[in-house]
């Protein structure tokens, strides 16, 4: 476990559990966490000023999917300099190219990774996109 500064995370997912588990676990990481439970709040808070420097979308939402989410990002350019990485159990090609297109940093299956796998995960994605 290396030592970081503390970086700004935005979790975005419907899930009050996933989304509770994995502030508890990035804060033990020494980031700061901000959630959000649907597009809208997290455009919301996006829009009020808040730049994370790591944005974590799961796909499947009520209302706004993380996929049209990602889309507002880029199109309104909202978070130019944040890493933004899909954790969500959409494993079809189609999600992960769509992903691409929109110039996602990484995509994490959830059910294919433990949580502690996803905070270095997610370390390191941020670690190459901002080195890049």
């Amino acid at each position: 476990m290396e030592n970081h500064p503390a970086y700004k995370i935005f979790i975005v997912d419907d899930d009050t559990f996933l989304l509770n588990m994995y502030s508890l676990k990035f804060s033990k990481n020494n980031y700061e966490v901000n959630t959000a439970q649907n597009a809208a709040e997290a455009l919301r808070k996006i829009k009020d000023g808040y730049l994370p420097d790591i944005i974590i979308l799961d796909i499947i939402m009520p209302g706004m999917d993380g996929l049209e989410l990602l889309h507002q990002f880029r199109k309104d350019k909202l978070v130019p300099n944040a890493t933004i990485v899909l954790l969500t159990n959409q494993s079809d090609a189609s999600d992960i190219e769509k992903a691409k297109a929109l110039g996602v940093n990484g995509y994490i299956v959830k059910a294919t990774t433990v949580p502690s796998e996803v905070v270095d995960n997610i370390t390191a994605i941020h670690k190459t996109a901002t080195q890049s």
